[in-house]
């Protein structure tokens, strides 16, 4: 019987994985999508063992007013994503391979401007940037990441945080906006604690 399952399971990713594979820009045999909220997959690059929870939003954005775009969404390999992620993309967002993002996570390279108040802002032109997530991170719960942000590997952003601005390699980031509390010192191979610029101060 449980042989049985492991092959109806197998055929069924192959069904899927011939499905999904013309629509996305790449598509590994090895991901796994489970049902989303809403995905645009012409745009998304999906690499080896990358997993999108439940009710994942993933919008590339071609047109916004009477401007047009070329998103690029790229998942490398072993990106997990949790449930309820919301991630739209007008130009470039990339996140790195084994980088986990847990649950209710924003990520855009989307900024709606306000500068005409006659205008609703939702209706006004978007500007566009981008965002960088490198290699191994863990991006915990509630975080919001902003346009024109690049986050270095091996870094930890806790939860709730609202990141800004850059981040570099082997750090450790919270608040609002996410700031460094401690970084690790290649030279005595130990975690330290730094001031908000990621300098060290123990």
């Amino acid at each position: 019987m449980g042989g049985v399952k492991r092959l109806f399971g197998f055929a069924l990713r192959v069904i899927m994985y011939l499905w999904r594979k013309p629509r996305y820009r790449r598509y590994s045999f090895s991901a796994y999508i489970h049902r989303v909220n809403f995905i645009t997959p012409r745009y998304v690059e999906c690499g080896r063992q990358v997993y999108v929870g439940f009710n994942a939003r993933i919008q590339g954005v071609s047109k916004y007013n009477n401007a047009y775009f070329f998103p690029s969404i790229i998942l490398e390999d072993g990106v997990s994503i949790q449930q309820n992620v919301h991630l739209t993309c007008a130009n470039r967002i990339v996140i790195g391979k084994n980088t986990a993002i847990a649950a209710n996570v924003t990520i855009t390279d989307i900024h709606h401007s306000y500068e005409d108040i006659s205008i609703p802002i939702e209706q006004q032109d978007i500007k566009v940037g981008f965002v960088e997530i490198g290699e191994d991170c863990k991006i915990y719960n509630n975080v919001v990441i902003l346009p024109n942000v690049r986050i270095g590997k091996h870094v930890t952003v806790g939860a709730n945080s609202v990141v800004n601005s850059n981040l570099p390699d082997y750090c450790v980031a919270v608040g609002i906006p996410a700031c460094i509390i401690k970084r690790y010192d290649s030279i005595t191979k130990a975690w330290r604690k730094t001031n908000p610029q990621g300098e060290f101060i123990d």
